[in-house]
């Protein structure tokens, strides 16, 4: 029996999907559990397997449309099957194997004479061509004084449509038909062509291979792209956090001298830790201290949360999202690495599980690798801030008296001020500082 595949459901604020990849085509043989087509929904892209194992009998979302939830998407059965009252009516039986879809319909034929001038044919015509719903105003007559015969109307109804006539070619220019025709097909113009008297289509052919007479096609200078789903997605988001939140953003200098002996010191224990890793402990400490930095608002209420989710954003081709490193102030240095590069690999193969993407209380954003000194990331609702990490440079510092030069890293914090003062906000940068300059206090 034929069973309908809906568009799914991958998490509570899910409302439609964007099928952006088919996997398989249709009439192709599908088994159960088999990976059958990919959805892009705001957060992530997912591999979606076959519910049912036989036929894809008919797929009713194209690549790159969008549908509900529970819509129906395609159908799985056997081949024949009456599908119809499955997708509500609205689609057609397949066509039975080793039918062709129909011609599309000839261009009206020429008029065998005049408007309004009388049609001169035998009863035996005129019956014919009232049966097979011809016009015999249309139908050439070979009679006598040009009278319709019966066998005019069949030879009409049988005939081929004419053709479409060839490009005439250009005032005083001589040019075959077919030379006319190939011409205005690439867009050429014929008093470009050399020949030798009339032009052939052997004389457009060599002028096209000799210097490419042919115009090429100028770019657009406009295009309207569509958004994708998860452009959309971002789109809505930041324009609701700018609407949320009033923001404040602020920067401080942090001297990386120490935090740099440290990542050294465990490579050279072969244990591989990045920077963004290091801030993930350091953040989650941090704001175990500062409560107001790790909560949320809800209907005039401020949410406390008693565990850290920190978000770590990760660019992809077509966007970002943001997984979420679960109760990050209770796991250890190499178990936030190990899961962050799972969560930045998984995201990159569209492989993030839902719950990896909901329930954050803090985001990291790294903008270092691409040398920028300062920017005012955008909070990630519903929380109420959000840490931008931006390039070390070596800087020229003064450090107990003495002029030196020391590699310096800036942060930039952008806070909902609704909730986070400025004074808390500085407190809380503060604390971060001195958990990367000394951080020996990590253990304490």
């Amino acid at each position: 029996m034929a069973k309908v595949i809906v568009m799914p459901k991958l998490g509570l604020t899910m409302t439609e999907g964007t099928l952006s990849k088919w996997l398989k085509h249709e009439g192709e043989a599908v088994k159960e559990g088999e990976p059958l087509f990919e959805v892009e929904t705001d957060k992530l892209t997912n591999t979606i397997e076959a519910s049912a194992s036989g036929t894809l009998l008919k797929i009713a979302v194209p690549e790159g449309g969008e549908a509900p939830c529970m819509a129906p998407v395609a159908v799985i059965g056997e081949p024949g099957e009456d599908y119809a009252s499955l997708l509500g009516g609205a689609e057609e039986k397949p066509a039975p194997e080793g039918d062709k879809p129909a011609a599309p319909p000839p261009p009206p034929p020429t008029p065998a004479r005049a408007p309004g001038e009388r049609v001169l044919a035998t009863p035996a015509a005129k019956k014919l061509a009232k049966e097979l719903g011809v016009d015999i105003a249309l139908v050439p007559g070979t009679g006598p004084r040009g009278r319709v015969t019966e066998e005019d109307v069949k030879n009409f109804k049988s005939a081929p449509p004419p053709p479409t006539p060839a490009a005439p070619a250009e005032p005083g220019v001589k040019a075959s038909p077919l030379a006319a025709k190939v011409a205005a097909d690439i867009g050429l113009d014929l008093k470009d062509v050399p020949a030798k008297g009339r032009v052939m289509a052997a004389d457009i052919l060599a002028a096209v291979q000799k210097g490419g007479s042919a115009p090429a096609e100028e770019a657009p200078r406009e295009e309207a792209v569509p958004m994708t789903g998860m452009r959309k997605a971002i789109a809505r988001n930041m324009q609701n956090s700018h609407m949320t939140s009033p923001t404040v953003t602020f920067n401080l200098g942090i001297d990386m001298t120490e935090l740099k002996r440290l990542r050294e010191q465990l490579k050279s224990a072969d244990i591989k830790v990045s920077y963004t890793d290091i801030l993930v402990k350091v953040v989650a400490k941090a704001l175990t201290e500062f409560p107001l930095l790790n909560c949320s608002v809800e209907d005039n209420k401020i949410i406390y949360k008693h565990y850290v989710n920190m978000g770590v954003a990760v660019a992809l081709d077509n966007g970002l999202v943001v997984p979420n490193v679960r109760d990050a102030d209770k796991k250890s240095l190499t178990e936030i690495s190990a899961e962050v590069k799972d969560l930045a690999k998984k995201a990159r193969e569209g492989g993030l599980p839902m719950d990896a993407l909901t329930g954050g209380t803090f985001t990291i954003t790294n903008l270092g690798m691409y040398g920028i000194e300062s920017f005012s990331p955008i909070i990630n609702q519903p929380e109420v801030a959000i840490l931008g990490v931006n390039t070390m440079q070596d800087k020229v510092v003064v450090v107990d008296g003495e002029i030196c030069v020391r590699p310096i890293m800036n942060l930039s914090l952008t806070a909902d001020h609704r909730v986070v003062d400025g004074s808390v906000a500085a407190q809380f940068l503060q604390r971060v500082k001195a958990l990367m300059e000394k951080p020996g206090l990590l253990l304490a």
